[in-house]
């Protein structure tokens, strides 16, 4: 059965339509499904998402595919980004997103998925697809609009050049040479498209930061 199960389901993650597809051969796929789960041949991440079991010979359930499929339209951003991309230091257990719509957190067997809202306008822009091989991929910001979302979704003192410092080095904790790798360009449109004066702020410090170590915008 388990074999079975892995030739008609090629990916750790799937949906509901996909499990009774590959159990279409039962007379009652619904109560095969209950005796997967139990067995813990499978795992519900959700109603109507799976993932395959620790025991079952797969590649573990990725991350930020989950947060893709467990709500959207969405991407992943904001600290697990900013730590995917080596501007923050810490570890980040919960896997945070932004989406559209209302701000939504799930609690699942494989962890905590945290959504925020942004403005549609916003949403559009600064995001890329992530290959992580067997035709498996999901949607990431880029480190600037991950840091971008991430000063937009938090509440900072009144926007200055200091301050908006301030959160970057002592809060955020940020890598200063991270930073100076930053496009400021970037910063600036996703500030022109959020409307927000601290995004163009932060696109100046940024920018500051790359003229006084002599640096260069990257494409």
């Amino acid at each position: 059965m388990k074999n079975f199960l892995r030739q008609r389901i090629p990916y750790v993650e799937f949906d509901y339509q996909t499990l009774l597809t590959a159990l279409r051969e039962y007379k009652r796929p619904r109560d095969r499904i209950t005796r997967l789960l139990s067995q813990g041949t499978i795992v519900r991440v959700k109603k109507g998402l799976y993932v395959f079991g620790e025991n079952e010979g797969r590649e573990p359930a990725h991350k930020g595919v989950l947060a893709n499929l467990i709500f959207g339209p969405s991407y992943v951003s904001l600290e697990y980004a900013l730590q995917y991309h080596g501007l923050i230091p810490e570890k980040v257990e919960t896997v945070t997103s932004v989406a559209l719509g209302r701000s939504r957190e799930f609690t699942t067997p494989l962890g905590r998925f945290t959504y925020r809202t942004i403005p549609l306008f916003a949403f559009r822009t600064g995001v890329e697809r992530v290959e992580i091989g067997q035709g498996r991929h999901y949607l990431q910001a880029l480190p600037e609009k991950a840091l971008a979302d991430k000063l937009y979704a938090d509440k900072v003192p009144p926007p200055t050049l200091n301050n908006i410092r301030a959160y970057l080095i002592e809060d955020l904790r940020t890598d200063p040479d991270a930073l100076r790798a930053l496009n400021p360009d970037l910063l600036a449109d996703y500030a022109d498209r959020y409307r927000s004066r601290k995004i163009r702020i932060l696109a100046s410090v940024v920018d500051r930061m790359k003229k006084a170590a002599g640096g260069h915008i990257h494409a």
